[in-house]
This record gives C-alpha cells, sequence and structure tokens, in this order.
C-alpha cells in the first residue's frame, strides 16, 4: 500500500525547488556536453510526470461518457458545461441502476436523486438532495446555483423549483429496477411474499420473472439485495487555461430509508472543487466519507503538494483511522476516491484493491484522446468491502 510520509512529502518539495532553479544555482557548470542541465534533469527525473489538459476524469461507469464533456472543453466551453453533459449522459441511461433513470428505489420503491456541482471559476456552488420524479439532477443542481440565491434545495421544494425551471417530472423507475425492488421487499419483508399456504421464494420469484427475459436478470437482482448498492458518478475537468469544475450525482443506496441523503450533495464531501489547486469526488458509502469531509480533504492535501492520488490515500487513511483499522468492520462497505489538480495530473484511491465479486477497482480518464480506465491505487491491497 502506497502511504505519504512527512519524509517523502519534503524530499518531493525539496526535489521540485532545486529542480526548478538548478539552472540559476548552478550556471554554465552543470551544463552537459549536448547542451543539456544534466543536474536538472537528473532531479525532475524524481518528480511525478506532467499532467495534461484538458483532461477529465470520472467514476469507472462515465467512461463511455466523457467524450460527450471533452468535445466541450476541446471548443473553449466550460468546465462545469463539460462534466454536467458527461454525467447526463449515465443519468439517462436505464442500464445504469446506481444513477438517474432507472436507479435503484428507497425501500418505498421511489426513486430519490442527489447531486451537486462546483464551478471553480467563479467559487459557486448548487446542490440538490432527495429528488423524485426529476431525471437530470445534476443540471437541476447547476440550475440552483445559477437561478437562486441557495446552494441546496430538498425533497419537495427541489421538485417543485425544478418544475417551476421546465424540468420534466417523469417515473424513474424502470421495469428492472422496480422487479428489483418487489424482490427486495419479499426478501425483507413477511408480509410481501406469499403466505404459509404458498410456495416460498423459488416459485415466488419464478412468478414474479415470468419471462426469459425477466428470469435473466435473476443473478443480478439477488446481488443487489444482498449487497445494496452505493454507485455514482463524479466528474472532475480542467481545461486548457487551467479552470476547475466538478459534478457528482446519484440515486443514492439502493433500498435506503426515504430521505436518506449520502455524501454526493453535500459541498466538501462528494464534490469539492478549488480553481487554485484542483478537484475531488467520491462514490462508496457515502456516511464515511461525510464524516472526514473527503473531497475537501483531498483538496486541501493537494493544496499542501500531495499528488492526486497521494491526498485520496490520505482521505482513505482518515476513514480507516476511525475504525483503528479494523478490517472486519471496514470491510463491511467500499470507499472510492477521485481527483485532479490544476496542472492536469489525476489520480484515484479504493478501500480496498477489488470488489467482492474480484473486479479490480478502476476509474475513467480523458486526456484529450481517448476516454480510458486506469486502475485505483488500494489502501488495503486485498479484496474486500461492498460493491
Amino acid at each position: 500500500m502506497e502511504r505519504w510520509s512527512r519524509r517523502r512529502f519534503f524530499l518531493t518539495s525539496l526535489a521540485s525547488s532545486i529542480a526548478a532553479g538548478a539552472s540559476k544555482l548552478f550556471g554554465k557548470e552543470v551544463q552537459a556536453g549536448n547542451g543539456t542541465n544534466a543536474r536538472a534533469e537528473n532531479l525532475a527525473s524524481m518528480l511525478p510526470p506532467q499532467g495534461v489538459r484538458p483532461l477529465m476524469i470520472s467514476s469507472a461507469n462515465g467512461v463511455n461518457a466523457l467524450d460527450r464533456g471533452m468535445e466541450i472543453l476541446k471548443k473553449g466551453g466550460d468546465t462545469l458545461d463539460a462534466v454536467v453533459a458527461a454525467v447526463t449522459v449515465v443519468e439517462d441511461d436505464p442500464n445504469d441502476t446506481s444513477v438517474g433513470y432507472g436507479g435503484l428505489p428507497n425501500e418505498d420503491g421511489e426513486v430519490e436523486l442527489d447531486a451537486s456541482v462546483m464551478h471553480g471559476p467563479t467559487h459557486r456552488a448548487g446542490s440538490v438532495a432527495s429528488v423524485r420524479r426529476i431525471k437530470n439532477v445534476a443540471r437541476l443542481a447547476k440550475t440552483v446555483m445559477e437561478r437562486t440565491n441557495h446552494v441546496m434545495l430538498v425533497g419537495p421544494g427541489a421538485t417543485r423549483f425544478a418544475v417551476a425551471e421546465g424540468f420534466e417530472e417523469m417515473n424513474l423507475r424502470t421495469e428492472k429496477s422496480r422487479l428489483a425492488w418487489l424482490a427486495w421487499k419479499a426478501s425483507s419483508s413477511f408480509n410481501w411474499r406469499p403466505g404459509i399456504d404458498s410456495p416460498e421464494w423459488k416459485e415466488h420469484m419464478a412468478a414474479l420473472l415470468d419471462t426469459p427475459e425477466k428470469q435473466a436478470l435473476l443473478p443480478w437482482i439477488e446481488s443487489v439485495i444482498a449487497h445494496p448498492p452505493t454507485g455514482t458518478i463524479p466528474c472532475m475537468a480542467v481545461n486548457e487555461k487551467g479552470d476547475i469544475s466538478a459534478t457528482t450525482t446519484t440515486s443514492g443506496l439502493a433500498w435506503k430509508i426515504a430521505g436518506r441523503v449520502g455524501d454526493s450533495p453535500i459541498i466538501g464531501a462528494g464534490c469539492c472543487a478549488d480553481n487554485d489547486v484542483g478537484a475531488a469526488g467520491s462514490t462508496g458509502k457515502g456516511e464515511e466519507n461525510i464524516k472526514i469531509s473527503g473531497g475537501h480533504t483531498i483538496v486541501e492535501m493537494m493544496r499542501k503538494g500531495m499528488s492526486p492520488t497521494d491526498a485520496c490515500l490520505e482521505a482513505l487513511r482518515r476513514v480507516a483511522r476511525n475504525y483503528n483499522n479494523d478490517k472486519k468492520k471496514l470491510g463491511t462497505f467500499h470507499l472510492f476516491y477521485y481527483a485532479l489538480n490544476k496542472n492536469g495530473e489525476h489520480g484515484s484511491a479504493s478501500l480496498w484493491r477489488s470488489t467482492r465479486n474480484g473486479h479490480r477497482a478502476t476509474y475513467a480518464v480523458h486526456d484529450g484522446t481517448k476516454a480510458r480506465l486506469a486502475e485505483c491505487a488500494a489502501y488495503f491491497d486485498e479484496a474486500s468491502g461492498d460493491e
């Protein structure tokens, strides 16, 4: 596991200072035969690779959506427009059951969405939580930022505001998410399954999943019942000028108590951007991230000189410290952080190396050429936790 130490921070900072000033300090005495500054080159080789601008990153489920945002950046568009455009693709996708349309509902069968945005150049933010019947809540959070004197709107008030601003109300449940909810209800409540005079689980599920297409959903349904997903999509961007914005959008924890709000709409937790430094976001168990103000923590660590990856690992260290590094307790959840800095460097870290099904933790990166998946650094180099 990669760890940050005071000694490493000191050495990296010292190398940066010496590399930047080597020519002035040593003049022609350090010129190599080919006319290059040999000492400066050697010192520079100790430093992290230079970043790329424009740059966009997101959680792995955004890998096919980053092209939309990068198009905006390459045309000189605003960084917030870019990240919102990217996550809107995922919000519109009924096959992504962690965001927007098709998101898994709360325990009452209602899909409740949360989102936040931060606009680095103007130092503004907007947020919405527990929103029902409005699909594109990242855009709604941006509208709160642009059209009101508030930062956060929640619940029915947020929905009324959305309708007043021209957002369309709709049923956010798909047939897939509805069937999963009904199956969860049957597994968790005696009253939502056949009585003692009827066959039990398999027969009930056979009646619920009464077509081959529905029956194909059974392994997935059993998985989301046993391990309620916490999926989300955070997205961050830095343009050629170094301007930064971020957004995070989610349908939250599956089967949650109605009104539960995680970290996604919390400025400084699930989303944080500072135009002087960088931006950070998260996915996973939002309650754990809220307790350490993870997004803000990561940005402040980058302000002190940490790389995006090391800053993410520092946030995870604080989460683990809350449980005295007890892996049994920490193994009941998963948490991921994502970050980029003003120079266009990026990184991500996950609490565990891989999910319980063995999938390596990854995140999405678009460096202006194409979108790809990159591996997350791992705080614990083993598989555990929730998905």
